[in-house]
């Protein structure tokens, strides 16, 4: 868990279909410094992701970061991932826990103060979002940063990440609210330097605040 405390941008993608090489990719942005990688690929068939996820394992490895799939702990178990990230109406992080094991880190998608108060122990980490609109999450209102004040004083016991729309333009306001940890997609995936693009962010982020040890991070 020492990762994932010290983690403090945490970049969702998909395989990046069309858009560059993936294994240039997650090099440039694991080597700029993002802690956690995700797999997203909510259309894939299996044996697709697992062909993916082999190279995000390669990556996150040769980076000493962390490796997660979205919504599969099916997928996370055959491809050695660190963890499956699971939304509020997929499968139970109880249940992903029993699937992967007690060493397993298990994510939750929170949108609310009582999705952050009911959140099981089996989960890790949290999130709390989308705080600004995103096409990643259709139907979604966007929260604001007021959840990510509210997370901030409330979720005292386990990680927590501001995810949703946050790019360099409004991380700023992101962290004034509290975050001192953020997940993003397309502040990074749609970045013509997407290695600039997370020292940038980086450079904008506080360390962790229940983690004094972890440091300021890469330079940028």
């Amino acid at each position: 868990m020492e990762l994932l405390r010290s983690a403090r941008l945490y970049v969702v993608t998909d395989a990046r279909s069309g858009r560059g090489d993936l294994v240039e990719f997650l090099d440039a942005i694991l080597g700029a410094g993002v802690g956690m990688v995700q797999l997203r690929e909510k259309e894939a068939e299996a044996a697709d992701l697992i062909r993916y996820a082999e190279v995000f394992r390669g990556a996150a490895d040769r980076h000493d970061a962390l490796f997660l799939v979205n919504d599969r702990p099916d997928v996370a178990l055959a491809t050695d991932a660190d963890g499956v990230h699971v939304g509020q109406g997929d499968l139970p992080p109880g249940l992903a826990r029993k699937i992967l094991g007690e060493d397993a880190i298990i994510g939750l998608s929170c949108h609310s103060s009582a999705d952050h108060e009911s959140a099981p122990p089996e989960a890790d980490y949290l999130t709390a979002g989308p705080v600004f609109a995103t096409p990643t999450k259709p139907g979604r209102r966007a929260v604001g940063v007021e959840l990510v004040r509210l997370a901030a004083r409330h979720v005292t016991d386990r990680p927590w990440f501001a995810i949703g729309g946050i790019d360099l333009g409004n991380v700023g306001d992101v962290v004034e609210a509290g975050a001192s940890r953020v997940a993003v997609v397309r502040a990074v995936t749609e970045a013509d330097d997407p290695g600039a693009a997370v020292r940038d962010l980086l450079s904008a982020l506080s360390p962790p605040r229940d983690d004094p040890e972890a440091g300021a991070g890469p330079a940028p």
